[in-house]
């Protein structure tokens, strides 16, 4: 005779601890994710809401209607494919600074002391007691013909007439690396501080020098760690608005203004909305990537035990 008692309706404790977060990102991510799908497959009209209903009751019958005009226009509008290929550029170069300078930071507070260590941590996390939009103002007032590094250098003598940087791409890379670098330190650090500091101590005994050890050792293990700080500044950074809208020329295209415009100044909603999908399917693809190499690591760690 099988008798069921109450405990097996009930859901474990592993799924009750589980629930709240997946809850969160169905109800914030995925289902605004689903009503912006929707909305780039209608089409642009004057009212409220700006565009029109995928599905319409008339003479009796229900109509399904997709508009494509809003994708057809991303890849054959010039404007488009270059802000798309300009706004990977731009984030693959401001990734590419922060890996550099981000990784001899991570290494020095990992290596550091434990009251030295917790001191520059301080430093890496403070900007972000303040906002982000106050921070871009302290840039341009620093980087314009009259601000402070211009004054500072002719006061020095060392150039003679302003340096054109506000309202330039290296403008908006100095913002973009100043705003993200603190993603990839934290992330890089926190594998790096875990690192078995017994694994270059052996490597020196069997005659390695200290770069060989480095280059062998400390970064094939710090990989996941570079991997997901990379990701951290990559992916917000396709998307960034306001750096390059305060730092930013006319001609630094990227997909948040594009956005931004067709939002609130055209008025477009399904082509801003086709915009954000193709966005979020161009990010799939470092995601899917960070994924793939978090699994291929378990596996050869999980191998390696047996």
């Amino acid at each position: 005779m099988i008798r069921f008692s109450p405990r097996d309706w009930l859901p474990s404790g592993r799924t009750l601890a589980v629930v709240p977060p997946f809850a969160w990102l169905v109800l914030f991510l995925l289902l605004p994710f689903l009503l912006v799908l929707k909305i780039s497959f209608a089409e642009m009209k004057f009212g409220i809401p700006p565009y029109t209903s995928l599905a319409q009751f008339q003479d009796e019958a229900i109509q399904f209607s997709l508009h494509l005009r809003g994708y057809i226009l991303l890849f054959t509008e010039n404007q488009y494919v270059r802000t798309y290929l300009s706004s990977v550029k731009i984030a693959g170069i401001t990734t590419l600074v922060c890996v550099l300078m981000g990784y001899p930071i991570a290494y020095y507070i990992a290596r550091s002391s434990a009251r030295v260590r917790n001191l520059l941590l301080l430093a890496v996390i403070l900007p972000f007691w303040t906002s982000l939009l106050l921070r871009v103002y302290a840039w341009v007032g620093i980087l314009r013909n009259d601000g402070l590094l211009n004054n500072l250098l002719q006061g020095l003598g060392l150039i003679s007439s302003p340096l054109e940087i506000y309202r330039t791409d290296l403008a908006v890379y100095i913002g973009m690396v100043y705003a993200y670098l603190p993603f990839f330190i934290l992330p890089l650090y926190a594998t790096l501080v875990k690192m078995d500091l017994r694994l270059l101590e052996a490597a020196y005994d069997l005659g390695a020098k200290p770069w060989q050890a480095f280059w062998q050792i400390t970064v094939p293990m710090s990989r996941q760690g570079v991997i997901a700080g990379a990701m951290l500044v990559f992916i917000p950074a396709v998307g960034e608005y306001v750096i390059p809208e305060m730092l930013g020329g006319a001609n630094t295209l990227m997909i948040g203004r594009v956005m931004w415009n067709e939002f609130f100044n055209n008025a477009d909603w399904p082509m801003a909305s086709a915009v954000t999908c193709v966005m979020v399917l161009l990010l799939l693809v470092p995601l899917v990537y960070f994924q793939y190499s978090q699994v291929k690591q378990q596996g050869q760690a999980g191998g390696g035990r047996q």
